[in-house]
């Protein structure tokens, strides 16, 4: 069963965003809060940049821990199925 879309408003880096997608209000403002707390993280770090290049940044880092999980993930099944066999 697909789950139903919400608007939600969220902030973001100081900016206020209406986000539409599936999932609880809490789901979506959870998501919202991790994105802006790894922007703040790299504008600390790198106070220079610029908000569009943190945003690149952020999401380039979110795509790194996505692609590590997904590895791990990966690497968990294969050996799932090794032991199942």
């Amino acid at each position: 069963m697909a789950q139903e879309s919400v608007k939600v408003a969220v902030e973001i880096f100081g900016e206020k965003h209406v986000v539409r997608g599936e999932g609880t209000e809490a789901y979506i403002q959870g998501l919202a809060h991790e994105v802006d707390k790894k922007m703040r993280l790299i504008s600390q770090r790198l106070p220079r940049l610029g908000i569009h290049q943190v945003a690149i940044l952020t999401a380039l880092n979110l795509a790194d821990d996505l692609a590590k999980l997904r590895e791990e993930q990966e690497t968990l099944m294969q050996l799932l199925g090794e032991k199942t066999e």
